[in-house]
């Protein structure tokens, strides 16, 4: 099983890690000690770009045009951490944390859906 978690959620016991535990940001999240999230690993260079990130703001309006892009983002990386990434997700659960305020519209979830749909292939 692949899934997201709010990193507050997790910490807050609101919802639970299934399996590896893989915190996706490329920053720590804010108000958050790194001795109160139960993680296995931490790949900042599975996130947006700085420039993407950047560029997306967060908007919903434009949420399609940035997950086209960071999924290009993903196509075109050569990654020591995303080919880890892949690896964890053939081998069980995995669930992917991110820090976003919004649970629907981020990046863990446009990775989450590269991610199985590398898993088919």
């Amino acid at each position: 099983m692949l899934k997201t978690v709010k990193v507050h959620d997790a910490v807050k016991g609101e919802d639970s890690i299934s399996g590896t535990g893989v915190l996706v940001d490329r920053l720590w999240p804010r108000g958050i000690a790194k001795a109160d999230l139960d993680y296995d690993e931490w790949f900042k260079d599975v996130a947006p770009s700085p420039e993407l990130r950047k560029w997306w703001g967060h908007d919903e309006d434009s949420f399609q045009e940035f997950s086209r892009r960071y999924r290009a983002e993903l196509d075109d990386r050569e990654s020591e951490e995303l080919t880890r990434l892949l690896s964890l997700a053939k081998e069980g659960d995995l669930t992917l944390l991110f820090g976003a305020a919004d649970r629907e519209i981020n990046h863990a979830v446009v990775l989450k859906d590269w991610l199985e749909e590398h898993l088919e292939k």
